[in-house]
């Protein structure tokens, strides 16, 4: 506003003075600046105050008497003695006259008609018409604004114009919106000043004079301010008020500023500000414009860096203008940049050569400008590559100066290179003649011959040497957006760099400076990262070793890496490194697949087996773990080697088709090597640390699960919880310090000296179970040893289940090992005698060895689980084993008989589909007779018989004794309830109940896992005896509804009589639809087998099966007229084999059929004899009776049970 130049505005110590009410200061001020705060000041004076305080009273006189000597007091004391009422309402009505008239300026309430100019009428007139003229303009400009819709304009108006009535005209303005605040907003005034000339000098009275409405004023100016300042006069007008009232109240420019940002209109209007602002503190690092622009830019809101790019594109069309505020941000910071920059530096390069430290062409950055340099090249960065700032010469010669300047070594001038050498990355255009292409070489040759120097001089980790080897090896392999994607995580931000533009700059790499080979010979003399992990931020020297194991340059150029990348391994720490994990895969890679198919032997070479023992050692010097000094390396060293070991054996796995193509067979690490890593421990370990891990606990979780699987057991997790959980750290934390320690050889003798030494061993084994899994393992080996002492008699059973539960603690850190020593303890003493040991390999090869141990464990429940768990475990492992042996061994094999066999169709494929169905047979048979061993463990032996111990003890407590479950001969009544009394004899709490209890446990898991082996089982049969335990023992058996159809369709009769018989006591366990059918069809085979079954086969078949169909009727009522018409059919059936004999069995026959057609009188309720009586019969009469005889007398019995199980359910 440039026709406001001149006028006298008020000064920002007026404007605090009156913010504040001092009358000091405004006794202080100059006669013209105490004119533009009068009408302030004599409404101050005259009305009445709120504030009745002593001191106030003495204020206002001297207020008085400051205003006392001015004459213009007395024109604004007339101008409030108007009637302020009536001049609002004549206001109102010429407004609703305008609505009326369309917005006319025709007739006016408030002005007669005027007889001369505006500026006479006003200087003739009297305070009153002076208020009415006034008042009039003025609402005719809002108006206006209004009708406007946003379009500026510039009223011409003679009374705002003119410089000799302005004061008095300024008076009248402050006068009406003090008095008329409805009628007259001040945020309305305010926006229709800005439509006339002079309109920021009235602007600055008004608000000067309503000091408490500064904000407010602002606001409302800002929110309808245009989002381009630049782009209009308006907005140009606008910004320049603005500005003009923050110069008035400096303490408030931030705020304004800040309010400029939300509402992102405005946007010269906060450079402006920034640019006026002057801290009362300077700060030496970096200037408030900068700070203001790099975070407008650069900040997380997109919105406002959209909003501050288009200030910058769109001043950049516009012709340069010294007046324009983008022009004179520019050169404020060009200023700052030249005042940083090294003075006696020039683009220029001397002809002889001359680079020697401290020439005077290159003196260095001074290390107080190092910081300020850093944000003015960031900001440079974002103006050119956000915001599309198109650098003059002027700009881009003394940026290449500063970028191309040498700092000291600190670790921001680290950080200054690495952002310089981005910028030119990002932005190589700024090098456009040889002069300064030559300057960039010799300084890129700089920073690789002080790279070293600067790493060790400044203290960090993370220098610009690998950025200049990363980059290096980007352009090598052609890896331009992984350069752009570098430059922009190094400069913060995200540029638009396209990949043509780096041409000239990866000719200059590649062709000058750093040659393919170069870069791979210079990346293994790089030294290792000291105590990497993630806190350790920038480019390090992995991220170069990792790009160029992808890049094959290792392998190609015969160098070999695996040393640096096994010290680099070693010198790790937590938080683990994101780049560790892909470093050893991409190793990994390199080792199994050549770089080129025309050279099979370009691949590194494997970390040795001695290395990776080296890491280990600490932790593998007793057993498992050492706890017993400080280990050499931490944990993240040997996760990492561990990550290493079994991610190597998975990739071998997997590329044994590749390798066996090529005639290649990278080397496996061998079992032994294997048998002393800790696998579980550090698993467990690494459990704890999984927030400092990343993805490295869940890696060897993945790993494990698919080459150890017995280390992953269900069991195991949830017994680790039981072990590591919060009531075991509570019982560790009440163990007193000075507590008792026993050794392993008290241990021992305690167990030698049993049973006299229970008391003492039972102490010894309490004070173990407060103990951490970590710490019991120097016990292991006593704990173990003397295992089989506790199968003698007389051993407490406290101490067993004490033992049990430190075996469980011990298998969550060493369970291979563990599962060794145990195994080879509770051999039986005559293979101790032979000192015959197993090895880990021995039992994945053949896991049934578990279970050839001592005979008395069977009935030891608490050392039975641990042998449970022990043959659950290795037969995984052993699954796992054969796996990788087929797989290991198969295709090397096939294609060794694929050359063999050339021209012979169809040979090659012959022994894989061989091996591999050997090797499911092998399993199939490992498990199926792993059940049958643990099936048979279920029966009693003769002396438990002799005691009472029955197998059906279990299912007869859970539904009661089962009609018709006599032995085969046993037709009546008595020989069925002997059942309940040999229960009664045992007991439920016996040593054999507890073990068929684990074993079906056992047992339903693997039913479980794998459907097919309880398929294979019961296919194969198993003591009818014992499927009361099974089918009531093993929820999940009844999959075998599913198959039992099928069983019954095999030729073979046992076969066809044990799934009848295990069919009868499913329907019980499970009445289902489905078990339903399935009886529907037994009964059909049953009938069918009557007509094509021989006489003897005939009996073999009936006798056991017949008292089945009892379950039957009794599951499922329905079923009753198939089996009686079965029974009848049957008993017919036999009786006319033994027609002819002298023996009569009509009265038989004639009884059974009574029995089918009216069952409900056989029995008479209420009495405890039946009408048809059952003559009791002798075993020896029995036994010499005809088979179809006892086939008859057998029908009739099951008859009676059907008809009795009946009445007893109703």
């Amino acid at each position: 506003m440039a026709d406001s130049t001149g006028l006298q505005f008020v000064s920002s110590y007026a404007f605090e003075a009156m913010q504040k009410v001092d009358v000091v200061r405004l006794a202080a001020l100059s006669d013209p600046e105490l004119r533009l705060l009068l009408p302030c000041l004599v409404r101050m004076a005259l009305c009445a105050p709120a504030d009745q305080s002593q001191s106030w009273a003495q204020d206002k006189k001297l207020i008085l008497r400051l205003l006392s000597g001015v004459e213009a007091v007395n024109s604004i004391v007339a101008l409030l003695s108007v009637d302020f009422h009536a001049l609002e309402q004549d206001a109102r009505k010429e407004q609703q006259l305008r609505h009326k008239a369309g917005g006319s300026n025709g007739e006016s309430i408030l002005v007669s008609q005027l007889q001369h100019g505006l500026t006479l009428e006003f200087e003739h007139s009297d305070p009153l018409r002076r208020l009415r003229l006034a008042l009039s303009e003025l609402l005719a400009i809002m108006n206006k604004v209004v009708d406007s819709n946003g379009e500026f304009f510039l009223k011409s108006s003679e009374l705002f114009e003119s410089p000799v009535y302005l004061e008095e005209v300024a008076d009248v303005l402050c006068i009406l919106q003090a008095e008329l605040p409805s009628l007259l907003p001040i945020v309305d005034v305010a926006e229709a000043l800005l439509h006339v000339r002079n309109g920021d000098w009235f602007l600055c009275l008004l608000v000067a004079n309503v000091p408490d409405s500064f904000n407010e004023v602002c606001r409302g100016l800002i929110k309808n301010g245009e989002r381009q300042d630049e782009e209009s006069v308006g907005g140009r007008r606008r910004t320049e008020a603005l500005r003009q009232l923050c110069q008035m109240n400096p303490s408030q420019a931030l705020n304004i500023r800040a309010m400029v940002v939300e509402e992102c209109h405005l946007p010269g209007l906060g450079v402006a500000l920034t640019l006026d602002y002057k801290p009362d503190t300077a700060d030496e690092a970096v200037s408030p414009l900068v700070s203001y622009v790099s975070g407008l830019l650069l900040g997380t809101n997109s919105k406002v860096r959209t909003w501050f790019s288009m200030f910058i594109r769109n001043g950049q069309q516009r012709k340069r203008e010294s007046s324009s505020v983008l022009w004179q941000m520019r050169r404020q910071l060009l200023l700052e940049l030249v005042a940083i920059l090294p003075r006696s530096r020039s683009t220029h390069v001397p002809n002889n050569g001359g680079m020697e430290e401290g020439g005077s062409g290159y003196s260095g950055l001074r290390e107080e400008h190092v910081v300020k340099a850093s944000a003015l090249l960031r900001l440079y960065c974002a103006l050119m590559g956000i915001a599309g700032l198109r650098p003059t010469d002027e700009e881009a010669e003394q940026l290449l100066q500063l970028m191309t300047s040498r700092p000291p070594a600190t670790p921001a001038g680290v950080r200054f290179v690495s952002l310089s050498f981005c910028k030119l990355l990002a932005f190589p255009t700024l090098v456009s003649t040889p002069e300064q292409e030559q300057l960039m070489v010799m300084w890129l040759s700089w920073m690789i011959k002080e790279e070293e120097y600067f790493e060790s001089a400044a203290g960090v980790s993370a220098s610009f040497g690998e950025m200049l080897l990363l980059v290096a090896m980007y352009f090598h392999s052609n890896q331009l957006s992984s350069i752009i994607e570098l430059v922009c995580s190094t400069l913060g931000m995200k540029i638009a760099i396209k990949p043509s533009s780096l041409s000239k700059m990866k000719t200059i790499f590649t062709q000058e400076i750093f040659t393919e080979q170069v870069v791979t010979a210079h990346a293994v003399r790089v030294a290792v990262t000291n105590s990497l992990s993630a806190n350790i931020t920038g480019f390090l020297p992995i991220h170069c070793i990792y790009q160029l194991l992808r890049s094959r340059a290792f392998t190609k150029h015969k160098v070999s890496i695996k040393d640096w990348i096994y010290r680099q391994l070693c010198e790790t720490t937590t938080p683990i490194h994101t780049q560790l994990i892909p470093l050893i895969d991409a190793y990994i890679n390199s080792i199994l697949t050549p770089a080129s198919k025309a050279n099979p032997e370009a691949t590194n070479q494997p970390i040795t087996e001695q290395e990776i023992l080296n890491v280990f050692q600490a932790s593998a010097g007793q057993g498992e773990v050492s706890r017993g000094g400080r280990q050499r390396y931490s944990i993240t060293t040997q996760l990492l080697i561990l990550y290493y070991i079994l991610s190597y054996e998975e990739n071998l796995l997997a590329s044994t088709k590749q390798l066996a193509l090529m005639q290649k067979k990278p080397k496996s690490y061998s079992a032994a090597l294997m048998d002393q890593i800790p696998i579980k421990y550090l698993v467990t370990q690494a459990q704890g640390l999984q927030q400092e891990l990343g993805g490295l606990h869940s890696a060897l979780l993945r790993l494990l699960a698919t080459n150890y699987p017995h280390l992953c057991l269900v069991e195991d997790w949830v017994c680790e919880e039981e072990v590591t959980g919060t009531l075991p750290l509570l019982r560790r934390m009440m163990l007193p310090s000075n507590t008792c320690r026993y050794t392993q050889s008290q241990l021992h003798q305690a167990f030698q000296k049993l049973p006299s030494s229970s008391p003492r061993l039972m102490r010894i084994l309490e004070h173990l179970t407060l103990l951490s899994p970590g710490d019991l393992i120097p016990y292991a080996e006593a704990l173990t040893a003397s295992t089989a002492l506790l199968l003698e008699p007389a051993v407490p059973r406290r101490i067993l289940q004490t033992l049990n539960k430190l075996w469980m603690g011990l298998n969550t850190v060493m369970p291979r090992r563990l599962w060794v020593m145990t195994v080879n303890a509770l051999q039986p003493s005559a293979k101790l005698l032979r000192q015959q040991k197993y090895t880990q390999n021995d039992l994945m090869v053949d896991p049934l060895i578990v279970l050839r141990c001592d005979q008395r464990v069977y009935r030891c429940p608490p050392l039975m689980d641990i042998v449970l768990h022990m043959l659950n475990g290795y037969l995984l492992a052993s699954k796992a084993y054969l796996h990788c042996h087929l797989k290991e061994t198969g295709d090397f094999d096939r294609q060794s008989q694929t050359v063999s066999n050339l021209g012979v169709p169809g040979q090659p494929d012959t022994p894989e589909v061989t091996r591999e169905e050997l090797k499911n047979a092998l399993l199939a048979a490992q498990d199926s007779a792993a059940v049958q061993i643990l099936l048979e463990v279920c029966l009693p032996t003769a002396e438990e018989q002799q005691l009472g111990a029955n197998t059906e003890s279990l299912l007869s407590s859970i539904r009661g004794p089962m009609p018709g479950k006599s032995k085969q001969g046993s037709l009546g009544p008595r020989a069925r309830g002997s059942g309940s009394n040999a229960e009664t004899e045992g007991g439920l709490l016996s040593d054999l109940r507890e073990v068929q209890c684990l074993i079906c446990c056992l047992l339903h898991q693997m039913f479980i896992a794998d459907p097919n082996i309880a398929k294979l089982v019961h296919f194969q049969g198993y003591p009818q005896a014992l499927l009361p335990l099974t089918v009531a023992g093993i929820p999940s058996i009844h999959i075998c509804l599913d198959f039992i159809p099928e069983l019954l369709a095999q030729p073979q009769l046992e076969k066809q009589i044990f799934a009848i018989q295990l069919l009868s006591y499913l329907c019980t366990q499970y009445a289902l639809p489905k078990s339903l059918s399935v009886a529907r069809l037994a009964i059909s085979v049953m009938g069918t087998l009557l007509t094509v079954l021989t006489r003897a086969k005939r009996f073999s078949f009936f006798m056991p099966t017949l008292p089945c169909l009892v379950a039957f009727c009794q599951a499922f009522p329905p079923l009753y007229d198939d089996v009686a018409a079965l029974l009848v059919q049957v008993g017919q059936v036999c009786a006319s084999d033994v027609a002819t004999k002298a023996r009569d069995i009509d009265p038989l026959i004639a009884r059974l059929q009574y029995l089918k057609e009216k069952p409900q009188e056989a029995l008479v309720p209420g009495e405890a004899s039946s009408k048809l009586t059952l003559p009791q019969r002798t075993a020896e009469e029995l036994g010499g009776a005809d088979p179809d005889v006892q086939i008859c007398y057998c029908i009739e019995a099951t008859f009676m049970d059907i008809i009795s199980s009946t009445l007893h359910g109703l």
